[in-house]
Order: structure tokens, then C-alpha cells, then sequence
């Protein structure tokens, strides 16, 4: 028998979205069959957790769960309003002259009864017309971290479902943060030899220590030395598809950007975005006596220009 959610994943029922979805990522990490090989007692409480959040994690299903509308497997619980609306079925007498002569145009159709005897038995019941119906599985729903350079570029990644299964999700290039990746036929298998249900993965991904997105676009700051500023030069700067060669203008101070056309992300339609390099000046570590000495005796353009205003008065 199928547990409470809400005890499953051990929140209260007043636990908002993040507390759920904390507690989710807790216990499947815990569970996960990655991380316990061979251990059937783990799988099934990864398939318990996952089936909890498959619920709960989703807002609609989770107030469709608090109304008592679905049970803990998702399935629709048999409620005296699922009478109401229906001609004919205000009541249980009702009913019974609905499902009398006449009904196809006053009362409740066979196919309506159909559908309620699914609701009430579960399933594959036998319907109206004394046949099992095929059911559609469930939907599975799966959260999975990815790379900042794999969603950026595009991936494959081998995951492991709730079920133990074991499917090679394909990352497209250019893969955003929260988008939700639909695999048909992968969910649960239908009862009564029904259509399996779909898997949803939603993607997660990972921050990168010196690239940030925006939209297509890549941000980066890149260290230049004082000669560089000064002089202007080459240095190489790493883009998502590797390292480049880049010319620095002279006299460039530090929060100067550049811009490297189409080094970005490639979007699904149209040009790659571009990368922009925030320059930013860094002196040697640890000091440098010969610039020190140079800073000390060198005037300065400010200064300099101020004496010879003052030299020509």
C-alpha cells in the first residue's frame, strides 16, 4: 500500500515548495541506485521518494492530493462530486434513471460510465460494456544537474530513472537552467496493456567558476599585468569551445570589455551570441621593487601636464 507523501518525504503538510523540494533531493541522493549498487531495499525507497515528489512536487497534483482527489499513486479517488454535473446522477436514484431508457440523451452516457467505473474500481476495471479499458502509465519526473559547458555546448548523459532503469538523455546545445526535457514511451507502463506514460526531466545547471550566462551571451573577466594595460598585447582567454587568442588595445583599464563575436552560445534558430572579456588589471604578487622604484620617481600625466600649464604662465 502506498504511504502519505507528506511521511514519505517527511515534511509537514504545511512545508512550502523549496522545503518539499529540499527534502526530495536529500532523500534521492541518499537512495539513489548509483550510490547503493545491488541494494534492492534502497531502490524501492528511491522509487517511494521518487513517487512521493511525482505528487507533491508538481503544484496542481499536490492540491488535487490535499482535496482528497487523487490518492498517494496519483489515481482519482471516487468523491460524491464526481457525480455532480453529470444529468441525471445528481443522486443515487438519479443515477439509476439515467442508467435506465433513455440514457443516451438524458442521462449519463456508456462512455461517461465507463469513466466512472475506472474511477471507482481503479485500473483496468471492466466498463460499461464489460471489457477491460487500457489505461495510460504514469508520467515520471527526474531532476538532473548537468554541466555549465555541457548544457552550453551540448551532451549526452547516461541517468538512472526511478525504476532502475538506465536511459542516455541527449543535452542539446544551448540548454537553459530549469528547462524540462521530454522523453515519450519512457514512463510507467500502462495497466491493461496501455501506452507507457512519458519521463520529464527537469535540468539543473551547474555554475562555472569564470563563465556566466546571459541569454546566448558568455561573460568572463580576464587578469591582465600592467604592461599588457599599458602597452597593449596578446593574452588567451577561454571561451566555452576553448581557448583563444586576444588582442589587448593599449591603455586599457581595468573594466574594459571585449567583445568576441559569435563565441557565445549558438542559439536553436539564427547566430551564436557572443562572448564579452572584462579586462581587470592585476599587479604581481607579492610586489615588484623596479615598478615601485618607476611609480616613485615617475610625475605622472596629470602631474606632468599641471608643470608645464604652470611652467608656460
Amino acid at each position: 500500500m502506498a504511504k502519505n507523501p507528506y511521511q514519505v518525504l517527511g515534511v509537514a503538510k504545511t512545508a512550502s515548495d523549496s522545503e518539499i523540494r529540499a527534502a526530495f533531493r536529500k532523500l534521492a541522493k541518499q537512495y539513489h541506485p548509483d550510490r547503493n549498487p545491488n541494494d534492492k531495499a534502497a531502490e524501492e525507497k528511491f522509487k517511494e521518494v521518487s513517487a512521493a515528489f511525482d505528487i507533491l512536487g508538481d503544484a496542481e497534483q499536490r492540491k488535487r492530493f490535499d482535496r482528497g482527489e487523487i490518492d498517494e499513486q496519483g489515481r482519482e479517488r471516487p468523491t460524491y462530486r464526481q457525480w455532480q454535473g453529470r444529468p441525471g446522477a445528481e443522486s443515487y436514484e438519479g443515477f439509476q434513471r439515467g442508467f435506465g431508457a433513455g440514457a443516451g440523451a438524458q442521462g449519463a452516457s456508456f462512455d461517461d460510465l465507463g469513466d466512472i467505473f475506472a474511477d471507482l474500481f481503479g485500473a483496468g476495471a471492466r466498463g460499461a460494456h464489460g471489457a477491460r479499458g487500457p489505461m495510460r502509465g504514469r508520467d515520471l519526473r527526474y531532476r538532473l544537474e548537468v554541466e555549465f559547458l555541457d548544457a552550453a555546448n551540448g551532451a549526452t548523459k547516461r541517468v538512472t530513472m526511478p525504476d532502475g532503469r538506465t536511459l542516455d538523455l541527449v543535452i542539446p546545445a544551448g540548454l537553459e537552467d530549469g528547462q524540462t526535457l521530454r522523453l515519450r514511451g519512457q514512463g510507467e507502463k500502462g495497466p491493461g496493456g496501455g501506452p507507457a506514460g512519458d519521463v520529464y526531466v527537469e535540468v539543473r545547471v551547474k555554475p562555472h567558476p569564470v563563465f556566466q550566462r546571459d541569454g546566448a551571451d558568455i561573460h568572463m573577466e580576464a587578469p591582465i599585468g600592467l604592461k599588457e594595460a599599458v602597452l597593449g598585447g596578446k593574452i588567451t582567454v577561454p571561451t566555452i569551445a576553448g581557448d583563444v587568442a586576444v588582442s589587448v588595445p593599449k591603455n586599457s583599464s581595468s573594466g574594459a570589455v571585449l567583445r568576441l563575436k559569435g563565441r557565445g552560445v549558438q542559439r536553436a534558430k539564427g547566430v551564436a551570441g557572443d562572448q564579452y572579456v572584462k579586462l581587470k588589471i592585476v599587479l604581481p604578487e607579492g610586489g615588484d621593487k623596479e615598478l615601485e622604484d618607476f611609480v616613485r620617481a615617475w610625475s605622472g600625466g596629470a602631474r606632468a601636464g599641471a608643470k608645464k600649464k604652470h611652467a608656460s604662465a
